[in-house]
């Protein structure tokens, strides 16, 4: 799933690129060689200077008017300004809408009886029905043991509260993505403009936009919402615009040429054939919707999410795996029920499925439905479900493997800890020497080199770079004075005006890495977190290359081997489900807080989908060049080395552009362990009321780093590593 949706997101890595030829590749690899040494050269003479390090207490200018925006508003939502009231009125709706489905499916002591309208065993049996109209019998005895399974591990209220937040948002996300997939579909314009929206979706964490949200719409049950929203709403849009714009040409103009108007092409044709795409946009949606239970509880979001917050404040390792394991089943649950829901609309539009027979099976089942739903309103023993031991049974027998684990290895992991920092963080041989301690300016023409190198300049490059300084030039003299600092209020209007047309004409087009990269600095310059946003940017990288070692080696033996691919793959759908929060529990169990313990989460986090994707790109290696390749007698690592790695390096560098992604974010939690860098500073703005602007700047910078790192490794790929599958 997570391939489909990689190559959707970036259909420009999908198209073929004329390979360079031998010589200029070369050239450019010893180009990229010596940009490496003369920044290493450069990095030792200027060590410590220009390196923009502030104290944390520090705010700039730029962030301190972020501070006073947040206390203007305070003040007009206080006061009652009349823009708010279509805010609260939306917030009122979404509590109400939440609030009433808790009613219906929730027990709670605090209601008369506490109980539900609608018992467990009603919402059991409505859940199979649903599972069983939509996506067949296997998927609802799926449900029913999936269901079962939330009461007997004892979070039974909470996984009900899961499901109705991911539910209404979900809803929300269909009703406002699938128009907005279908407008990007039909213009080039509105996909222009609404791309680099998507894009600061995606990829601003959500701690960042938690305290802005807080203030907008409160805590509690519309806070969770709006912030599930804002999350999970992106896939849905990319990739239905993408299935729609995908329809075969020839089918969209015979129909026109038979008199169709533009909503009978529309819901007659493209969205028929868009079906499947569509169905893995809400598939996504959902997923990322699932993801956000936790980090939504952060604003009393209710759900399973308090249970592991709960872990973590107390390092409870057996309930943040207890109910870890919810999610995930729950994960899995609806992963699996949207995808067989597809494939059955498929059959059923062929008409490959008996449909008197399954109208018979439906009427008789929802009867019985009804029936359990009645019961479980009336009979006590039907709408609370029963007492189980089998959670904390598990948590405990968890947390009794955890202490006799740690208790083992604990001064090992220390020692494994201070060398690891040492070795590949820590000057003068870690990176941190070449981005955290190195002037700010040798740092922006480095990365921008590599840019180059790797990713193209795009045709367009000069002269809309040459325009975007040229008018951020213009802004600083419209501002009525000259900085005294490049961190004052003008330098941000320069650079925000530099930012604005740099990503503008970034979306339009311009085939390489340059113009996204410079955009990227330029911001992280302007928001004043320079320094901070190198210490994240090196744990990234460091947790990038052992993503991409281990994706490579499990990658290559998972791609060889149907047998092992069958073994692992289970393992690493369940890694890749659970929350990201879950994986900071057993790693602080077993780890010192540190950047070590950060990098360690971001790996276990991220190798699994770079797996994935590297072993279905070793798969997709044509059978006939490796049969070719065995006839000249090639061994094992001649195949391994030769041919299937070289053939399949397009799909290894998009792994390592979501490994990147997935680490980043990852990296960004690790900050509520003594991460660190951008982590920290968008925790404690969450938390502290008077760094609120230092944490949504930094949320803004973490931003700019994965637009920076995903275009690189995008037009990296589209340049060396599609045209040989094309």
């Amino acid at each position: 799933m997570t391939v489909e949706l990689t190559e959707i997101e970036h259909p420009a890595a999908e198209a073929p690129v004329p390979q360079d030829d031998e010589g200029g590749g070369r050239l450019r690899w010893i180009a990229l060689g010596v940009v490496v040494v003369v920044w290493v050269i450069l990095g030792v003479i200027f060590h410590g200077k220009g390196t923009q390090d502030l104290p944390v207490s520090q705010l700039t200018a730029f962030q301190e008017w972020l501070n006073e925006l947040r206390n203007t508003i305070e003040d007009a939502k206080f006061n009652g300004n009349p823009i708010f009231l279509p805010i609260d009125w939306l917030s009122e709706a979404l509590d109400w809408t939440v609030t009433q489905l808790q009613n219906l499916f929730v027990s709670d002591s605090s209601r008369p009886q506490g109980v539900a309208q609608v018992g467990w065993a009603g919402v059991v049996a409505l859940a199979v029905w649903v599972a069983y109209a939509l996506s067949g019998l296997r998927i609802a005895i799926l449900a029913l043991a999936v269901m079962l399974s939330f009461g007997w591990l004892g979070y039974w209220e909470q996984s009900i509260d899961t499901l109705i937040i991911t539910g209404v948002s979900v809803v929300i996300c269909v009703i406002i993505g699938l128009p907005t997939g279908i407008w990007m579909s039909r213009s080039k314009r509105v996909t222009s403009v609404l791309t680099p929206v998507l894009d600061t979706m995606q990829t601003m964490p959500s701690f960042a936009y938690l305290g802005p949200l807080v203030l907008i719409f409160g805590i509690g049950n519309p806070g969770a919402v709006v912030a599930t929203l804002i999350y999970a709403l992106p896939p849905l849009i990319r990739i239905s615009a993408y299935g729609l714009s995908t329809v075969s040409p020839s089918t969209v103009e015979a129909t026109t040429a038979l008199g169709s108007t533009s909503t009978q092409l529309m819901t007659k044709v493209q969205l028929p054939m868009a079906r499947r795409t569509i169905i893995v946009g809400l598939n996504q949606t959902i997923m990322a919707a699932l993801s956000m239970a936790i980090i939504a509880a952060f604003i009393a979001g209710p759900g399973l999410g308090i249970p592991i917050i709960d872990a973590l404040s107390v390092l409870n390792v057996g309930i943040a795996f207890v109910s870890g394991m919810c999610i995930v089943f729950m994960a899995i649950m609806l992963d699996r029920a949207t995808s067989a829901a597809g494939e059955r609309s498929e059959a059923t539009s062929r008409r490959e499925v008996n449909g008197q027979r399954r109208r018979l099976i439906l009427g008789i089942s929802a009867a019985v439905a009804v029936v359990v739903v009645a019961i479980s309103h009336n009979q006590l023993r039907w709408n609370v479900f029963p007492d189980s031991e089998w959670g904390r049974r598990i948590a405990n027998w968890v947390n009794d493997a955890t202490d006799t684990i740690s208790n083992s290895i604990g001064q090992f992991t220390r020692w494994l800890s201070d060398a690891f920092t040492e070795v590949f963080l820590n000057p003068p041989f870690g990176l941190d020497a070449w981005f955290v301690d190195a002037p700010w300016w040798l740092v922006s023409l480095g990365i921008l080199a590599v840019a180059i190198l790797l990713g193209g300049a795009g045709k367009e490059a000069t002269p809309r770079l040459a325009a975007a300084v040229a008018l951020g030039a213009a802004a600083v003299l419209m501002s009525g004075y000259w900085a005294d600092s490049p961190l004052d209020m003008s330098w941000v209007i320069y650079w925000g005006a530099v930012v604005a047309l740099l990503i503008g004409s970034s979306a339009v087009g311009g085939g390489g890495a340059l113009i996204p990269t410079a955009a990227s600095i330029s911001l992280i310059f302007a928001v004043g977190l320079w320094n901070d946003s190198m210490v994240t940017l090196t744990m990234t990288l460091v947790a990038t290359l052992f993503v991409m070692i281990f994706g490579i080696v499990v990658g290559v033996w998972m791609g060889r081997s149907r047998r092992v691919d069958a073994t692992v793959r289970p393992f690493l759908d369940g890694l890749q489900t659970l929350p990201a929060l879950v994986y900071l529990v057993p790693a602080l169990a077993f780890f010192p807080a540190g950047r070590f313990l950060a990098i360690i989460a971001a790996v276990l986090y991220a190798a699994p989908v770079a797996i994935k994707i590297t072993a279905d790109g070793v798969r997709s290696v044509a059978g006939p060049t490796v049969e070719a390749a065995q006839s000249l007698g090639s061994s094992r690592w001649q195949m391994i080395g030769k041919v299937q790695l070289p053939m399949s390096k397009g799909s290894i560098v998009l792994s390592a552009n979501q490994g990147l992604l997935f680490v980043l974010s990852m990296v960004v939690i690790g900050g509520l362990v003594g991460g660190g860098g951008l982590g920290f500073l968008v925790i404690n703005g969450f938390s502290q009321r008077e760094d609120f602007g230092k944490g949504l700047a930094a949320g803004i910078a973490i931003t700019a780093l994965g637009i920076m790192l995903d275009r690189i490794t995008v037009h990296t790929a589209a340049r060396y590593g599609r045209a040989d599958t094309a």
